[in-house]
């Protein structure tokens, strides 16, 4: 049986696309599977059929019937997991650097969902067969914490309470040089022109991203920061890290290995290269989280120890450098 929702569109709405419009209100959703309802129907207004571009109107009525979802082609696999807690509705996960979270072109084994698949008999279909129970993401080498729905209801809950800011990330990094012992950093994040597979800052055109950031720890050259989402955009902290000049320690793709050595002073060069081979990815782990319980309706708290590698490294920095 579908499940069905009723939107009424006020004036805060109106001119807004439709795709565009339910993408804000349900962030989790992509917006191809949402244009992909609208297009076969599933998505409605004023209960007519129309099309993705559709402009809002005041006291407009949506209504989106979701389809029971399909039988995923996914297959399930064995592969370990680190669950910090598990009930009726959702689990916590602590992944680790290297796993992929869904699945993707070329990319059909050993991710998270395909473990997921294998320990849960059921997860939120609202995402589709690729993406099942995922409410949001990691990179394939940030480490860390995710929540993951077993059931739409509470991947819709928490979709909203990521939309309304409500949900705290916590992440800890190790980056270049020192930057001030707080700040905030914003932008507007949209995808790199030259590489499509980057992000950037942009001047205009972008989404809003806001990231704030304390020093936990000044070494000579490099500092171990706490961070905080304010949004949750693609590369958000790797791209606002290397946009203020202090990129995450061993990120490959946004300025963090080799050519940071050539900025130091040439008595520390040997250092930061040294460091650089202790670890292959980018120095970031999503640390905290901290949510409402779609259920339980209490607010729940899990934190995560440092990965090894990241563990390893702050101790050699610990070991070979003078600590201000």
């Amino acid at each position: 049986m579908s499940r069905i929702t009723y939107l009424h569109i006020d004036s805060s709405a109106s001119g807004l696309r439709l795709d565009k419009f339910l993408k804000y209100k349900y962030p989790s959703f992509t917006r191809s599977y949402l244009q992909n309802l609208i297009s076969k129907g599933h998505i409605t207004v004023n209960s007519n059929t129309v099309k993705t571009g559709y402009q809002l109107k005041v006291n407009d009525n949506v209504q989106i019937s979701l389809p029971e979802p399909q039988p995923s082609h996914i297959k399930p696999e064995n592969i370990p997991l680190t669950i910090l807690y598990e009930d009726h509705s959702l689990l916590i996960v602590n992944k680790p650097a290297g796993m992929i979270v869904h699945p993707g072109a070329g990319n059909y084994k050993g991710t998270l969902v395909n473990a997921l698949l294998y320990h849960c008999k059921n997860l939120s279909g609202i995402n589709g067969v690729l993406r099942p129970g995922i409410v949001h993401r990691l990179d394939k080498y940030t480490s860390g914490l995710l929540v993951i729905a077993k059931n739409d209801r509470t991947h819709v809950h928490l979709s909203h309470q990521f939309e309304e800011k409500s949900i705290f990330r916590i992440y800890e990094a190790l980056v270049w040089g020192v930057p001030g012992k707080t700040g905030e950093i914003i932008t507007q994040i949209g995808r790199s022109k030259r590489d499509r597979k980057k992000m950037t800052v942009l001047k205009e055109g972008g989404k809003e991203a806001i990231t704030d950031y304390r020093i936990l720890k000044d070494y000579l050259y490099l500092a171990h920061l706490q961070i905080k989402l304010k949004t949750g955009r693609t590369h958000q902290i790797r791209v606002h890290l290397n946009h203020i000049h202090h990129p995450i320690f061993g990120d490959p793709e946004y300025n963090g290995r080799k050519s940071q050595i050539y900025r130091l002073p040439s008595h520390l060069q040997k250092r930061g290269a040294q460091l650089l081979k202790g670890i292959d990815r980018q120095a970031l782990h999503a640390k905290s989280l901290q949510f409402i319980h779609p259920e339980k309706k209490q607010r729940m708290k899990f934190d995560s120890e440092l990965p090894d590698d990241m563990q390893n490294l702050l101790e050699k920095i610990e070991d070979t450098l003078l600590i201000t």
